[in-house]
């Protein structure tokens, strides 16, 4: 079956809550991974949701939602250093030390 289009991403669409209840899905994701390739680019995907995330706080003062974003990319940099990838980690670290 071959599909002439496909729906499109509603992720602009979503709440605060909801971008990082979709970053924390891709982070647990990727650790349970068994190929690195995958692994990474649910990395990749958390960082867009957490990008989009950083966005939509700016506009938002709940320090819940902000430590949400703190604690999604210090977990995304355990992973990345976990797979190997300490100098994208630590980039990772800064963005949380930022947020939280």
């Amino acid at each position: 079956m071959v599909f002439h289009s496909i729906v499109s991403s509603p992720r602009g669409n979503l709440s605060l809550p909801h971008v990082l209840d979709l970053a924390n899905i891709y982070l647990e994701n990727a650790s349970k991974a068994q190929h690195p390739d995958i692994a990474l680019v649910l990395c990749h995907d958390t960082e867009l949701a957490l990008s989009q995330a950083r966005k939509a706080a700016k506009r938002i003062k709940d320090q819940t939602l902000l430590q949400g974003i703190a604690t999604a990319y210090m977990e995304l940099g355990r992973e990345l250093e976990n797979r190997g990838h300490s100098n994208e980690a630590q980039e990772s670290y800064k963005k949380a030390e930022k947020w939280g």
